[in-house]
């Protein structure tokens, strides 16, 4: 049985006890809190450069030169005359970023991955380079007797953008145009997260290839619900 002094000595060690747990607790949560407020949140990157790109607006991610050569017939007064055109342009593939949605950015904690649904490729109208365009003419009587020449050019020059914009359409260029596209949107989310020291996955794909992320795509979340879900738990911890 114990004596009246050894219960005095055990009352404060008992207290002393539970006084420096409080206090291991509190440094804890002070701790735990400031480090949650220094470290960096990935989804909270991931959404700063989701607002960047939307604010770009539309960003060209490839470009292609092409050579149109088309030839338009005129048969007017019996008579007929025809020319043909060589007509040099770019085209430019570009991406909508206001497209670009919250609901398509999605964070799976599982594996620190950030998933990006890319909007499909568009493509610019041609820019034709004026200057080395080239014409080659048949048919000067009927040239000169009326306005043919003129007719020529014009649905020569119609026929020459919409021949641009066609070669444009080529499946490997949109092919290198996709890749590009994909890059260069890695590239945005990546940067930030790398220059914060964080380690994080990036999955860019377009709208067509979903069914390969469904299961994927349907367990992560979207960046702006998890920032959510984060400032109503820092609210109710506070």
């Amino acid at each position: 049985m114990s004596s009246p002094s050894s219960r005095r000595l055990w009352v404060p060690f008992a207290v002393s006890g539970v006084i420096l747990l409080l206090l291991v607790a509190l440094a804890w949560l002070l701790f735990a809190r400031v480090e949650n407020s220094i470290s960096p949140d990935p989804v909270s990157i991931a959404n700063a450069s989701l607002t960047n790109l939307q604010e770009q607006n539309r960003l060209t991610v490839f470009s292609a030169s092409y050579n149109a050569t088309v030839t338009t017939t005129l048969t007017k007064l019996g008579l007929s005359a025809r020319k043909t055109l060589i007509m040099p342009g770019t085209v430019r593939y570009e991406l909508d970023l206001a497209k670009l949605g919250a609901e398509d950015v999605r964070w799976d904690a599982r594996d620190d991955t950030l998933y990006v649904e890319i909007p499909a490729i568009e493509i610019a109208r041609p820019e034709v380079h004026i200057d080395q365009i080239q014409t080659y003419d048949d048919g000067g009587i009927l040239m000169a007797l009326t306005d043919a020449e003129n007719v020529l050019d014009q649905a020569n020059r119609k026929k020459g953008v919409e021949e641009l914009a066609k070669q444009a359409e080529n499946p490997v260029q949109i092919r290198l145009a996709r890749e590009a596209a994909r890059r260069a949107v890695r590239h945005n989310f990546a940067i930030p997260l790398q220059a914060a020291g964080v380690e994080a996955k990036i999955d860019a794909f377009f709208p067509y290839e979903r069914s390969r992320y469904k299961e994927r795509w349907d367990y992560s979340r979207p960046i702006r619900a998890v920032l959510a879900e984060q400032q109503k738990k820092r609210g109710e911890t506070e």
